[in-house]
């Protein structure tokens, strides 16, 4: 029987995988447990808490592993984590991702930036970050981002075996989906050799901040807003979709544009800039000027229509959406 490095006062050892949906962690944290109960012989359980279940929202996945004599009661979400899994670095945007890590727990990011460069995007203390592309090693395999993560989550976790995982992802594909198993099997080898990992020590004189059950607090009668005003609806200007984006996003061309519409067409969500200016017999009319990519997901159905290659699917780089954004001009309301 395998030796768990460290446990809770439960006798837990925690994984929780902060995802969006649409990146399979749900299928991960499942696949997770079961080599760990087949493949070594230990307790376990997984199970995930998401809101509406589409691409783009906010998934978790709970992972719990113990020892044979000791029994799982305990179906609450991971608050505690020893790892921490985030398939998309742009969650640290709106969610606390490491929110209740040990000074010791792993933390384990889906990005091409250095551990050095994570720490500080994470606003993290002392730990050890651990980094792998998982979306480039998708892309290059044709494969999905849940794979590469699964292995470099063995890579961090010694007393899981691999090869148990293997067949677990033969098991799961093999019946459905056979042509996927040797290329998930690929993305999970290079997952679990290519991810990269760093200690950082806590500053001399600092500690880990307290852990906080609500990452915000719960509003009642003294801190609700009066009137019960709602401060930041779903639909606010104040909403980043960028989260959603899965490592493809649209380049535009306005040279090779037509102004025809099609991408605004089937665009979900309106991310489409368009100006009314007189055209070259001085005629009005409407023309194209870029991507709010503020609420841009990358779902590439812009490209798919664009009947002239003035859209083009590109590898997402930090920095181009900013650089490249046209914001909305929303009219301000009609004084009374």
């Amino acid at each position: 029987m395998v030796n768990l490095p460290k446990t809770n006062e439960l006798g837990f050892y925690e994984i929780r995988l902060e995802s969006i949906g649409g990146l399979g962690a749900n299928l991960a944290g499942k696949m997770l447990a079961e080599a760990g109960v087949t493949g070594v012989g230990l307790n376990g359980v997984s199970f995930s808490s998401y809101g509406s279940e589409k691409k783009g929202s906010a998934v978790k996945a709970h992972i719990r592993f113990c020892h044979p004599e000791t029994n799982i009661r305990d179906t609450s979400p991971v608050e505690r984590p020893h790892v921490v899994g985030i398939f998309h670095e742009a969650l640290a945007k709106t969610v606390n991702v490491i929110s209740g890590i040990y000074e010791d727990s792993l933390v384990l990011v889906n990005s091409v930036k250095s551990p050095e460069q994570l720490k500080d995007h994470l606003k993290l203390l002392g730990g050890t970050i651990a980094v792998v592309d998982a979306i480039g090693i998708a892309l290059e395999e044709k494969n999905r981002v849940n794979m590469a993560m699964l292995g470099a989550l063995y890579r961090l976790c010694t007393f899981l075996d691999a090869e148990a995982m293997k067949g677990v992802i033969r098991k799961s594909l093999e019946k459905k989906y056979p042509q996927a198993v040797q290329p998930a099997i690929r993305t999970f080898e290079r997952g679990y050799n290519e991810v990269q990992f760093q200690t950082f020590a806590l500053p001399e004189g600092q500690q880990m901040p307290g852990f906080v059950r609500f990452d915000t607090p719960v509003l009642g009668y003294a801190t609700q807003p009066i009137g019960g005003l709602i401060t930041n609806p779903g639909n606010s200007i104040l909403k980043d979709l960028s989260i959603s984006r899965a490592g493809m996003m649209p380049h535009f061309d306005d040279e090779k544009c037509i102004h025809c519409a099609a991408c605004d067409t089937v665009c979900p969500d309106f991310c489409f800039v368009w100006d009314e200016l007189p055209d070259k017999k001085g005629r009005p009319q409407m023309f194209l000027q870029g991507i709010d990519y503020q609420y841009c997901k990358g779902c590439l159905k812009c490209v798919q229509a664009c009947p002239t290659e003035a859209l083009a699917s590109a590898r997402e780089t930090e920095g181009y959406a900013e650089g490249h954004r046209v914001p909305h001009r929303f009219p301000l309301a009609a004084q009374p």
